[in-house]
């Protein structure tokens, strides 16, 4: 890996090399202008999140929902407030099940919300269930 990781833009799909520093925060994609990490996890579409899991060299975090699901409407601020406690050092998206079910069943998605971690283009952990900000934060330490 680079002195730089990439990062891919959440917005474009742009891969960009942020610096690994605390300003890192403040990184704004070369392509589109968009804030890299806003602490605000995008909603991503199925093309943008294979992107992620594909070019990122940090850890994609992922929260797989559904907007009629309410263990995931629960969710959604604790998993926002893990992503702004957690970025740059992770990168936080969502995945809307019913937008995106092709890719919702290629990862064996049985029940959401589910979140999986990605490192290095693979799957390296996944948990089923609504959990805290604290919980989320602590199962991607444990996890990472």
């Amino acid at each position: 890996m680079s002195d730089l990781p990439h990062v891919v833009c959440s917005f474009c799909g742009a891969t960009n090399r942020v610096p690994s520093s605390g300003s890192a925060r403040s990184a704004k994609c070369g392509k589109c202008g968009v804030a890299l990490f806003s602490g605000v996890p995008a909603d991503v579409p199925a093309a943008i999140l294979e992107k992620q899991i594909a070019k990122s060299d940090i850890p994609v975090v992922v929260d797989i929902w559904a907007p009629w699901c309410g263990p995931c409407r629960v969710m959604a601020p604790q998993f926002e407030a893990a992503a702004r406690q957690a970025e740059p050092a992770l990168r936080f998206v969502k995945l809307n099940s019913d937008e995106n079910q092709e890719i919702a069943s290629r990862l064996g998605i049985r029940g959401i919300p589910t979140m999986i971690m990605f490192k290095g283009g693979k799957e390296v952990a996944r948990v089923s269930g609504a959990m805290s900000s604290s919980d989320i934060l602590k199962w991607t330490r444990d996890e990472a």
